[in-house]
């Protein structure tokens, strides 16, 4: 029963070990939030030597909170993962311990035994005395194959021993390493706890021009909104001209089987006709869900993507219909996937937005100061589109970054590499 128990527990931890990340993707993924906390501090320690609005510090702390949660929350992965390794290298310890004693009773009854018949006169009788010569063989060979299993279990032994002495050395480790986790757990805690604090001075500190901030914020969705209906003509007008030539081009393919109704249905679709080429590229960009590059060398995310609570004023709803993304100053915005630009769309004299078309899906950069290329130019994976605003009042340099098949928005966090 002892021995099925066992079993089942080895089962079922090793089926946890393989739905689990492993230990060096997990350390991987809090090196990189490590990286991404720093760069947060490092942005709000620019701002605070700016002076600027405590409603953006508020803004990057939120965010800073988020990452160290998550960072906490891999070490009790990575603590656990530890835990069932350290479980399952207790439990081959206790398997070596009881073979090796088993080993050591058997051993020494057999060295017991030869002892008592050690002498090469025992050996001689032993053999003399056969009846035939038959049985002589069989005896002399029962003996070659008895001092051979002796040297056998005494290697069993040898082996074993180095074994159980492996198994200690990677437990004792282990036990180094678990006390080293439980201390950064500890670190990161207090860490939380202070900026959770200061969160809250901030907040404090600003209740007083509640309403005006309130009304700040409000137009200023007013305005993201008025920006999304400009990118979402766009992208209606992208549809149109495409399916527009695919449908001239098919036409003049098929001038006889294409009839006018066909022609109309296809130029006023809401989704695009792709052709053979231009189905390559959007099932390209589709295989790399996940996996696409930051639009930014590096930043971190301070507004995600759809309705979400304002992070000072709970009741007030914020809208973001992409990613915004706070980075360096001076700072160059960079495609994310090979395309076609579409359009540069002029939002004001100092805020610009190029929109990037990779088969049937856009991606949309704005924020920019200045941009670097024009409308019908193909841009590669990584290259600089344009430099990224400074905001003069709160002193952030941000992207917002957005994502749609044909008119329909995505979460760039689905899309995007590790967001």
């Amino acid at each position: 029963m002892r021995l099925k128990w066992c079993t089942f527990l080895l089962l079922l931890l090793s089926f946890q070990a393989f739905a689990q990340p492993t230990q060096e993707e997990l350390q991987r993924r809090k090196e990189q939030l490590q990286r991404e906390i720093q760069e947060q501090e490092e942005l709000l320690n620019s701002q605070n030597k700016k002076q600027k609005s405590v409603a953006t510090l508020i803004a990057q702390q939120t965010e800073k909170i988020k990452l160290r949660e998550k960072l906490i929350n891999t070490t009790e992965k990575q603590a656990k993962i530890l835990k069932n390794d350290m479980y399952l290298n207790q439990l081959a310890i206790n398997k070596l311990n009881r073979d090796l004693d088993d080993l050591k009773a058997d051993y020494a009854e057999m060295i017991r035994k030869s002892y008592k018949s050690r002498s090469e006169q025992s050996r001689a009788m032993f053999l003399l005395s056969s009846e035939n010569f038959l049985q002589a063989y069989k005896r002399a060979q029962y003996m070659k194959q008895y001092a051979s299993y002796r040297k056998m279990q005494a290697e069993e032994i040898k082996e074993k021993t180095a074994k159980l002495q492996q198994f200690n050395t990677v437990l004792d480790d282990q036990k180094k390493q678990k006390q080293e986790l439980l201390a950064e757990q500890q670190k990161e805690r207090e860490n939380l706890e202070k900026e959770r604090l200061e969160q809250e001075r901030l907040v404090n500190s600003i209740k007083k021009d509640k309403k005006k901030i309130i009304a700040e914020i409000k137009k200023k969705q007013q305005e993201s909104r008025a920006i999304d209906r400009k990118i979402d003509n766009l992208i209606k007008a992208a549809i149109a001209e495409a399916n527009k030539k695919a449908a001239a081009a098919n036409k003049k393919a098929n001038p006889t089987k294409v009839t006018a109704a066909e022609t109309r249905k296809t130029e006023t679709a809401t989704k695009i006709v792709l052709t053979p080429e231009a189905k390559l590229v959007s099932d390209n960009f589709k295989a790399n869900k996940g996996k696409l590059p930051w639009p930014v060398e590096r930043g971190t995310v301070t507004l995600r993507y759809g309705d979400q609570p304002h992070p000072i004023y709970k009741g007030l709803t914020v809208h973001c219909s992409g990613v915004e993304i706070t980075t360096d100053s001076g700072a160059n915005a960079r495609a994310v996937f090979g395309g076609t630009v579409y359009s540069v769309i002029v939002i004001s004299p100092v805020n610009k937005a190029v929109m990037i078309q990779h088969g049937d899906f856009f991606t949309v950069y704005q924020n920019l100061s200045s941009v670097s290329v024009s409308k019908g130019d193909k841009v590669s994976t990584k290259q600089s589109i344009g430099k990224i605003r400074t905001n003069g009042d709160t002193g952030k340099t941000t992207l917002k970054f957005m994502i749609s098949q044909n008119a329909t928005y995505a979460n760039p966090a689905s899309w995007l590499y590790n967001m």
